[in-house]
C-alpha cells in the first residue's frame, strides 16, 4: 500500500542520528579550518563545514536522505577538489608524486639517490610515480582509482564514505592513501567472490604503491585458503607477488641504497632528516619523548604484526567481512604505533571496517559458521 504524504514527511523528519552526524561533521570541519595553518586544509574546512551544515538542515526536514548526502559529498569532496586543482594548491604529497613522475620520465628512477632535504625524499613505492606521469593533476587519478575500486568492492557505500571527513579531506587536498585503501578493499572483495587471480592483481597493484598495502596480502591468502583451497591460494599469491615485484624490484636493484633510504629508512624515522608525519599518536609520542622510544615503538609494531600472523594461522577468516575486520584492527594498531604517523592513515581501518560491515552478498559469500561446517 502506498504511503500518504504525511507518513513520508514523518519518516524523513525524524532522523536524529543522521542530522546529528552531519552537525558534528560541520563543527569538526569548521574547527579544522580555524585551527589549520595550511591553506588547502582551510579551504576544505570552510567548504565542507558549510556543506555539512546544509546537510544537517536537510536531514532535519522532509527532504530525502540522498539529498543530504549529495550536498555533503559535493561540498566536502567535489567542490574543494575542483577549486584546489584549479588554484594549483594541494597537500605536499601532490608535489612529491609530480616530482617522482618527472624523475621517472627523465632519469628512469622516481628517487633522488642522495636526498638532502625533506622535499627530496619520496617515501612511496615506485608504482605511485605513475600518478605523476599521467597527464593532469595527480588528484584526478588518485580519486578516480579510489572511486572505481570502491564502487566494485562496496557499491552501496561509495557516497556515504565520500561524505566522511576522513575520506573527503584527502580526496580534495591530495592524500595518497585512498587508492591504496581502495585497491586493498577490492582485493579482499574479489578474494571472497572466488576470483583469486583478480584479487592477487588488485593487491599486487596496491603493494606496488605503498608499504601499508602489504599486510592485506596474507589476510587475503588466508581467506582464499579457507574458501577455495590450496591451488587458488597459490594462484592468488603468485599473481600478487609477481605484480608487486615486477614494479618494485627493478628500482630496488638499480639503486638499492637510494631505494632503502627513501622508502624504508625515511618513513621509519631512521634518517637524519625527520619525516613530517608526526601526529600525536602513541608511536610518535614514544619516539619523541621517551628514551629509546623509537625502538620500543618499532618493537610493539613487530609484535602487533606477529599477533596478526598468528591469528591468521590459528583462526583464518572465512568471509570478506571477517577478513576486513581483522585487517582493520591490524592497520589501526600499526597506525597508532608507527613512529612517523599521521591521523590520515586512519582512512585504512575506516574503509576496511566499512567493508567489514557490508551486508552479506548472495551466492559465493557465506558465513564463517558455514565455512567451518564444510567438509574438507
Amino acid at each position: 500500500m502506498r504511503k500518504s504524504c504525511g507518513e513520508r514527511i514523518a519518516r524523513y523528519a525524524w532522523r536524529p542520528g543522521e542530522r546529528y552526524v552531519w552537525a558534528g561533521f560541520a563543527a569538526a570541519a569548521t574547527g579544522f579550518a580555524l585551527a589549520s595553518d595550511l591553506a588547502p586544509h582551510r579551504v576544505w574546512g570552510w567548504s565542507a563545514g558549510a556543506g555539512y551544515a546544509l546537510a544537517a538542515l536537510l536531514a532535519w526536514g522532509p527532504a530525502p536522505r540522498r539529498a543530504a548526502r549529495a550536498v555533503a559529498v559535493t561540498a566536502a569532496a567535489l567542490l574543494p577538489l575542483v577549486g584546489l586543482v584549479v588554484a594549483g594548491a594541494g597537500q605536499s604529497e601532490v608535489a612529491v608524486i609530480e616530482r617522482s613522475g618527472h624523475l621517472l620520465a627523465a632519469t628512469g628512477s622516481p628517487y633522488v639517490a642522495v636526498p638532502g632535504s625533506v622535499t627530496d625524499f619520496n617515501p612511496y613505492l615506485p608504482g605511485m610515480a605513475l600518478f605523476g606521469v599521467l597527464p593532469g593533476d595527480p588528484r584526478w587519478w588518485l580519486g578516480g582509482v579510489f572511486v572505481a575500486t570502491l564502487a566494485v568492492a562496496r557499491p552501496r557505500r561509495v557516497g556515504p564514505l565520500l561524505a566522511c571527513p576522513l575520506v573527503a579531506l584527502p580526496f580534495a587536498v591530495g592524500g595518497v592513501d585512498l587508492p591504496v585503501a581502495g585497491l586493498m578493499c577490492l582485493g579482499l572483495a574479489l578474494a571472497g567472490r572466488g576470483r583469486p587471480g583478480a584479487a592477487g592483481s588488485a593487491l599486487g597493484a596496491a603493494a606496488a604503491l605503498k608499504w601499508t598495502a602489504w599486510p592485506a596480502l596474507p589476510v587475503a591468502l588466508a581467506l582464499v585458503a579457507v574458501r577455495e583451497g590450496g591451488r587458488s591460494t597459490l594462484r592468488c599469491a603468485v599473481v600478487g607477488l609477481s605484480t608487486a615485484t615486477a614494479v618494485v624490484l627493478p628500482f630496488a636493484l638499480t639503486d638499492p641504497a637510494g631505494f632503502l633510504r627513501n622508502v624504508v629508512a625515511f618513513p621509519l624515522g631512521l634518517t637524519a632528516t625527520a619525516s613530517p608525519a608526526g601526529s600525536p599518536l602513541p608511536g610518535h609520542l614514544l619516539a619523541a619523548h621517551v628514551p629509546g622510544g623509537r625502538v620500543i615503538a618499532l618493537a610493539l609494531l613487530a609484535v602487533g604484526a606477529l599477533l596478526l600472523g598468528v591469528s591468521l594461522a590459528v583462526r583464518p577468516p572465512g568471509t570478506v567481512r571477517t577478513a576486513a575486520g581483522r585487517l582493520a584492527l591490524g592497520l589501526g594498531l600499526a597506525t597508532a604505533l608507527m613512529p612517523a604517523t599521521r591521523f590520515g592513515y586512519l582512512v585504512y581501518p575506516l574503509l576496511l571496517a566499512a567493508l567489514a560491515h557490508e551486508p552479506a552478498r548472495r551466492g559465493p559469500e557465506v558465513t564463517d559458521r558455514s565455512v567451518e561446517r564444510t567438509p574438507a
